[in-house]
């Protein structure tokens, strides 16, 4: 589905910060920036699952939906996601992973790696396996993540990890994916969190 908004100053022209959407960022160290550009309402359960991994460890960026529903008319795709407090974010890290969640039914529990860090992204899907995680690529070259205009390769290295997240495997994580279900993760929401922690500590 197209997006409704091309670009950022064209949704801030017709929604309301604080009401319509919402803009959560932490700043920390610059090795890393675990990033959710559709947080929120729009893809349920990325915003949580970045600001985990990030923790105090490295910055974390969420654009998130707030409206009561019909959050995906917020959604801007992440080669053309270019809200500037994310822009900042991005520009003084050195590798950028994105959280992002798949709606379709279709895909099981299925983790898809995807960005033009090979390397982190093969350390990643080894550790998420070993986990348990049913890692793949995702069949949809689109949502692979390997242009360079993709937020994820917008970091100082110019290569950065895509994970995006079957909305199974996003279900299985918090007692559900409303907004009051987020606020209770599960153990598998744990076992995720760890393992993201886990590569990027040792990288």
């Amino acid at each position: 589905m197209a997006d409704t908004y091309p670009n950022f100053a064209a949704l801030a022209r017709h929604e309301r910060v604080g009401i319509d959407y919402g803009i959560a960022l932490r700043m920390s160290l610059d090795a890393f920036a675990l990033v959710a550009p559709h947080g929120g309402g729009i893809e349920p359960g990325t915003s949580e699952i970045a600001v985990a991994i990030a923790a105090d460890d490295w910055s974390s960026y969420s654009f998130e939906g707030l409206k009561r529903s019909g959050n995906g008319v917020l959604h801007i795709t992440s080669p053309r996601f270019d809200e500037p407090l994310c822009a900042a974010v991005i520009s003084r890290t050195n590798v950028v992973i994105t959280i992002h969640g798949e709606h379709s039914t279709a895909d099981g529990e299925g983790v898809f790696v995807g960005g033009r860090d090979g390397p982190l992204g093969a350390a990643i899907d080894r550790e998420l396996t070993r986990k348990g995680f049913d890692v793949r690529t995702h069949p949809n070259e689109k949502l692979q993540g390997r242009a360079q205009a993709n937020l994820c390769n917008r970091g100082a290295s110019g290569a950065g990890v895509q994970l995006e997240l079957s909305r199974a495997v996003r279900k299985s994580m918090f007692e559900s994916l409303t907004k009051t279900g987020r606020q209770h993760p599960t153990p598998r929401f744990g076992d995720f969190v760890a393992a993201l922690r886990k590569v990027l500590h040792e990288s």
